[in-house]
């Protein structure tokens, strides 16, 4: 399992010292059902948007 989780959305709520996200869990799901091919498939959904 990952140890670092790295984010460069610099609004997100979870993003702690500017690159790495601070939430519990990570939700990352597939435009295509249970299967992608590559990241422009995919979104997080524990992004929640903050302030800067």
């Amino acid at each position: 399992m990952a140890l670092d989780v790295l984010c460069e959305v610099a609004n997100c709520v979870h993003n702690r010292n500017g690159q790495k996200c601070g939430a519990d869990e990570i939700f990352v799901v597939s435009h295509k059902g249970k299967q992608a091919s590559n990241s422009e498939e995919t979104d997080c959904k524990t992004f929640e948007p903050g302030t800067l």
